[in-house]
């Protein structure tokens, strides 16, 4: 029996907008700080909290999302968050004051929620039901992708030219990224007309997904040691010079393992991904907490991007498959809330355990999390088993 295609003219089109949107937002992340310091002449902790208020800004919409995508309609939506997106991007290039620049990014951040929970839902919508596994996995390489293209594009503009170009080039990637959204054509999910306007509880959150996205979010608090210290981490460990070829390693073993990964998960049972996956994302941090060479750095990020790479898409597939059709906008707002969540709480939590016990035990507190999980999951796995066998 022949297969359904997944590389259609919309998920193509789709791949290309969340590439865009990720790698602006990846590109920021990770020069915003050094410009809020040079440029601004601001404190360590004033910089952090240009990460901070993005993320709290997504939190805070990222709930009201499904329902605004049930009202509004998802490609409309998405078209119209792209746009305030670019014209955030766009800013950039003419905002000095530090405050304003706060301002900024709280704005942006809630155009980004909206565009990616969109988008995700879109792409959720337009692959196969039967190969959802697959297809979502491959959707989510494009943010692998920009894990590794936007800091490396961001860094290598602001070291050769300057900030301004920066911003110029982010502006422009993201009118690339606004024209391949006008190419996904109208769905098969129609606006629903007869939406209420009204909030309920199961506006914000989709009940079937909530266990899942609760996994994604601890999930999410582990990998913000990674996000949020390797690079300070790398410093004082003397390897600060790989940090960048850390994120192509971590990049390249996702993209690589990608094809089948999702085709297991589709054809086997997420739990052919999701223990693995568990088991190469710990040995992955505790190599990262005992490294003491360039070599040991990189074998580290190898097994966090197996295990990271086989984790997100997996459970975001499964917190989608949760619900009805008509319910994937909720279950990827649902998803994302919670694992942006376990992101922001995470770097503060893992932030205080740096400041009180050091750079080692943040990864392997992380570590001992993943661990409790996959616990927890093994035995959810075996309860479900007798109660199948009964």
């Amino acid at each position: 029996m022949k297969k359904e295609p997944i590389w259609t003219k919309s998920f193509i089109s789709l791949f290309c907008t969340n590439f865009a949107v990720f790698t602006v937002f990846y590109g920021l992340v990770s020069t915003l700080p050094l410009y809020a310091k040079g440029i601004l002449s601001r404190t360590d902790e004033e910089a952090g909290l240009l990460m901070t208020v993005f993320l709290l800004s997504a939190i805070i919409v990222r709930p009201f999302t499904g329902k605004v995508l049930d009202i509004v309609g998802k490609r409309k939506m998405l078209w119209i968050s792209l746009l305030f997106y670019l014209i955030c991007t766009v800013f950039y290039y003419f905002i000095q004051p530090f405050m304003g620049l706060l301002v900024l990014r709280f704005v942006q951040g809630i155009w980004f929620s909206i565009a990616t929970t969109a988008s995700g839902s879109l792409a959720a919508d337009n692959v196969p039901v039967k190969r959802r596994g697959a297809g979502l996995g491959y959707y989510t390489m494009s943010t692998n992708l920009a894990v590794v293209l936007g800091p490396f594009i961001a860094l290598f503009i602001i070291q050769s030219y300057s900030f301004d170009v920066l911003f110029i080039v982010m502006s422009v990637l993201m009118v690339v990224g606004v024209l391949t959204s006008l190419l996904i054509p109208a769905g098969n999910v129609p606006v629903n007309k007869s939406a209420k306007t009204k909030l309920a509880l199961g506006d914000l959150f989709e009940k079937k997904a909530m266990p899942v996205a609760f996994l994604g979010s601890l999930i999410a608090f582990s990998y913000a040691s990674v996000l949020s210290y390797l690079s300070i981490f790398a410093q004082e460990k003397n390897v600060l010079a790989f940090a960048s070829t850390f994120f192509f390693v971590f990049a390249a073993v996702m993209l690589l393992t990608r094809p089948f990964t999702g085709k297991i998960f589709d054809e086997k049972g997420p739990q052919y991904i999701l223990i693995p996956g568990m088991i190469l994302f710990i040995i992955g941090l505790v190599l990262l907490a005992f490294m003491n060479s360039a070599v040991l750095f990189l074998v580290a990020a190898a097994f966090i991007g197996l295990g990271y790479g086989a984790l997100v898409p997996s459970l975001q597939t499964l917190a989608v498959q949760s619900t009805t059709h008509e319910r994937s906008g909720y279950a990827t707002a649902t998803f994302f809330t919670l694992f942006d969540t376990g992101l922001a709480v995470g770097s503060y939590v893992l932030g205080l355990i740096a400041i009180h016990y050091g750079y080692q035990n943040v990864y392997l507190t992380s570590a001992t999390l993943i661990f409790l999980v996959f616990i927890g999951y093994l035995l959810i796995k075996r309860k479900q088993l007798r109660e199948t066998a009964q």
